[in-house]
């Protein structure tokens, strides 16, 4: 998984420790897992896929990333550029689409971008040992985390809600 002082535990191992990676949400967003809009099924979008174009805004000139989101089940393929990024919600951070690893847990929702991400936080429930790093000035994406989440309480819920969302991944992300 991270490794370097990050996670330590196996994938859904119960483990005894976890570290915090010290990784902020967006290091997920590479490969957002989507509600396809056409279809309904599983699609990907991805981070800066093509080269970047400048695009004029309000009387300057903005370098902008291109995404790119492709469904293998219909063929859907449409690019976008991220201008006003939304992270730390479930809908992916370009399209806005609803996230496609998302389930209802605790009378909260979980969510997920993809597989990796999926792992950290089943990684970090599991733990029973929880090491925070200090970081100055930025809160990682495990010290942002919603108090029912982190509470001990929710572990067995939220595991279950962790490997309802596994298998829904398509067989290559599992």
């Amino acid at each position: 998984m991270f490794g370097q002082d990050g996670l330590v535990s196996g994938r859904g191992s119960g483990g005894d420790r976890f570290r915090d990676p010290l990784v902020w949400v967006e290091r997920f967003a590479n490969e957002v897992l989507v509600r396809c809009p056409v279809c309904g099924e599983c699609a990907i979008v991805l981070d800066g896929a093509g080269a970047p174009e400048y695009q004029a805004g309000r009387g300057d000139r903005r370098l902008l990333a291109r995404w790119r989101l492709r469904c293998r089940v219909c063929g859907l393929s449409k690019d976008g550029f991220l201008s006003q990024p939304v992270f730390g919600v479930p809908v992916d951070p370009c399209f806005r689409l609803p996230l496609w690893l998302q389930a209802d847990c605790c009378g909260k929702l979980l969510w997920a971008y993809n597989a990796e991400h999926l792992d950290l936080l089943e990684s970090y429930v599991a733990a029973r040992l929880r090491e925070r790093r200090a970081s100055p000035g930025v809160m990682s994406v495990v010290a942002r985390l919603p108090a029912w989440l982190k509470s001990a309480k929710n572990r067995e819920g939220i595991l279950r809600a962790v490997r309802r969302l596994r298998s829904s991944l398509p067989t290559a992300q599992r």
